[in-house]
């Protein structure tokens, strides 16, 4: 069960955690003082696969959730301007587009290997 604390205005207890860095609620909380919130820049590990003859671009090894995952797939697939999806914390877009990715990725402050 979540730590009650009183609410500033003194109108009464509530449930809601706050993250100890921003004191924000702790569900939207973006800061890095989140306990399990990974530490400094991500690496995205890059590799190209083959699936039915085509080359696909995947781009794995980071700690995502599904929603920044999917923001950042839909920021990817619109500058490659390919398909693509998100699952099992694994990004994969149609094509060879490792350059591109990898461009993008160091924009956006990961460590990229691979490509």
């Amino acid at each position: 069960m979540a730590k009650q604390k009183a609410s500033p205005a003194g109108s009464g207890w509530s449930l809601t955690r706050e993250c100890p860095g921003c004191g924000q609620p702790e569900t939207a909380c973006r800061c890095q003082a989140v306990p399990g919130a990974p530490q400094g820049p991500q690496t995205a590990k890059l590799r190209l696969e083959k699936r039915c003859g085509k080359p696909v671009t995947v781009v794995y090894g980071w700690q995502l959730s599904d929603a920044e995952g999917k923001d950042l797939l839909r920021s990817l697939k619109a500058r490659c301007g390919a398909g693509g999806t998100f699952k099992g914390g694994e990004l994969e877009l149609q094509g060879d587009q490792r350059e591109s990715v990898k461009a993008f990725l160091l924009e956006k402050g990961f460590r990229v290997k691979g490509a």
